[in-house]
């Protein structure tokens, strides 16, 4: 796979390339003038947090580094780079741009198909408090007959949420068995009971976030 690479002299003149083009990674050092490489991956994240960044560091940024992390940087790689380490990490930084991508795209998509069609007094005033609600924090019951599009309106709650990145979970309760609502919903730990082979995570810890 041939690789087109950008340089730039320090991290200012780094921004300013980020801002203008499209990268499908960043390797970024610590240590520069003008702007340190905390700045510009702070920067990035605001500007383009679909780009990975692996960050370089001289022996003394270790902490720093791994701090890194923290803030969203994609891995570290110490100086001077071992070769074959960089290579896996480069490969393994844009397979999840990819991933990422078409994510982004796919949620795209799924939105388009869940749009709220009408312009009735009753359909403005659910969207209306749809937009109130989601931005907040607040625990939503959405009541009302079958097919009046309940799950609809939980979708358009979720996407226009802080929390929309996240996975939506949905749980069916009426086709799960009395018995086994507790082990769906908080999961349980192997051997639980007689079919319970492995661990498993509940609904709420998928949910989580």
């Amino acid at each position: 796979k041939a690789f087109e690479v950008d340089e730039a002299a320090d991290g200012l003149e780094g921004i300013e390339k980020i801002k203008d083009q499209e990268y499908d990674l960043i390797l970024c050092d610590i240590k520069m003038p003008k702007m340190d490489g905390v700045e510009v991956l702070e920067a990035v994240k605001k500007l383009k947090p679909e780009i990975p960044m692996v960050m370089i560091s001289g022996h003394g940024d270790l902490d720093t580094a791994v701090n890194t992390m923290r803030l969203g940087a994609f891995d570290y790689i110490s100086k001077p780079p071992d070769l074959n380490r960089l290579l896996n990490t480069v490969r393994n930084a844009l397979d999840r741009k990819e991933l990422v991508v078409e994510n982004s795209r796919l949620k795209k998509k799924v939105g388009k198909n869940l749009e709220m069609v009408g312009e009735s007094e009753a359909i403005s005033r659910i969207k209306d408090i749809i937009e109130k609600v989601a931005p907040t924090d607040a625990r939503v019951l959405i009541t009302g007959p079958n097919g009046t599009g309940k799950e609809l309106v939980a979708h358009w709650l979720h996407q226009k949420s802080d929390r929309s990145g996240g996975p939506m979970i949905e749980v069916n309760c009426a086709a799960i068995p009395s018995e086994l609502i507790e082990s769906e919903l908080f999961g349980h730990v192997k051997g639980a009971f007689t079919s319970a082979a492995k661990d498993r995570a509940g609904k709420f810890e998928a949910a989580n976030g």
